[in-house]
């Protein structure tokens, strides 16, 4: 995803709460510049990382994508 040059950071997480079905939980959150850059990604990349993901994982991953907006970012001084 990074090497398509339209995302600046990528960001993978473990997922704390418990889920029914078991196992552990990961999510995974890209950083881009723009709107734009996204809809180029959508229209360029998705599908090829969408059906290589699939082939990898198959059933052993859920895929959704939610668009988030960065509104305000504080962190604490030492």
């Amino acid at each position: 995803m990074l090497a398509t040059g339209k995302f600046t950071s990528a960001r993978m997480v473990r997922v704390l709460i418990e889920e029914e079905m078991g196992g552990t939980t990961y999510s995974i959150q890209y950083t881009t510049d723009s709107k734009t850059t996204l809809e180029k990604y959508y229209k360029e990349d998705q599908a090829r990382f969408q059906a290589e993901a699939m082939k990898l994982f198959a059933d052993k991953m859920l895929s959704f994508r939610t668009e988030l907006e960065l509104v305000s970012e504080f962190f604490q001084n030492n």
